[in-house]
């Protein structure tokens, strides 16, 4: 089983405790050193106060687990207003919503388009760019991403 994995399923009751849902679970490094990072959401958003609440109720379950051998900085954090869509739930929760779509190759001159989410199918993205809607399979994607717009 992945750390990711492991740490979602010791955090979720905690999460859910605390009023939230756990939006991601990552264990990524950067800057030479290992993160550990749970992404959380609620209705009307996360504040300090969360993050904090279930920072502290973790720090022993993680203790006592051991789910990482080598030394992490845990962090517990809102999944934000600008969030990566994985799963198909993220898609089926987000459709219609304006998104960022970052491709591994350009298509019509363009890595990164501004869209809006219309469909989400067995990997298959499907999305409104300038009024013409259009569809990329998964191999094409490198990450959707929910867009702000002011």
């Amino acid at each position: 089983m992945k750390v990711t994995d492991t740490v979602a399923a010791l955090a979720q009751p905690v999460v859910a405790a605390q009023g939230c849902s756990l939006w991601d679970t990552e264990y990524v490094r950067e800057g030479g050193r290992w993160f550990l990072r749970l992404l959380i959401d609620k209705p009307g958003g996360v504040n300090i106060a969360d993050c904090e609440a279930i920072s502290r109720a973790m720090d022993p379950i993680l203790d006592e687990a051991d789910p990482i051998a080598e030394s992490y900085c845990f962090e517990v954090c809102s999944a934000g207003l600008e969030r990566p869509l994985r799963r198909p739930g993220d898609f089926a929760q987000f459709l219609g919503s304006p998104v960022t779509i970052k491709l591994y190759r350009p298509r019509d001159g363009q890595k990164e388009l501004a869209a809006v989410l219309r469909g989400y199918e067995d990997g298959r993205i499907t999305a409104e760019v300038g009024g013409k809607t259009i569809t990329l399979q998964k191999s094409e994607v490198a990450l959707v991403r929910l867009r702000v717009e002011f």
